[in-house]
């Protein structure tokens, strides 16, 4: 089994920052990309970044020149570093993990969320 937990949900004014934090453990065999989705109220969950295993990164385009997407492998951790919020940052905020373990094939392990929350 793969857990995925992620911290550092909030709230923040306008043009403030937030670090979010994702940690997977449990019986990992391999991890492939890790990476955060967001969800706001009414709408689907929505790719926000994604980071491969060998530090390429992606990022929708909303978000680009503000997120930063970084991982450290050898802790299977991955951290999204918010800059600039706006209120449509708003959402809450789900960490993902592909991993391959003692139980299963490749597959997606998701966290619980982390609500974000930018407002004045």
């Amino acid at each position: 089994q793969v857990q995925v937990v992620e911290s550092g949900g909030g709230l923040v004014q306008p043009g403030g920052s937030l670090r979010l934090s994702c940690a997977a453990s449990g019986s990992i065999l391999s991890m492939s990309a890790m990476g955060w989705y967001r969800q706001a109220p009414g709408e689907q969950r929505d790719l926000v970044a994604t980071i491969t295993i060998g530090g390429r990164t992606n990022y929708v385009d909303s978000v680009k020149g503000r997120f930063t997407i970084s991982r450290d492998n050898a802790k299977n951790t991955v951290a999204l570093q918010m800059d600039s919020l706006k209120p449509e940052d708003t959402a809450v905020y789900y960490c993902y993990a592909d991993a391959v373990s003692w139980t299963s094939s490749s597959r997606r392990y998701w966290g619980q969320g982390t609500q974000v929350t930018v407002s004045s």
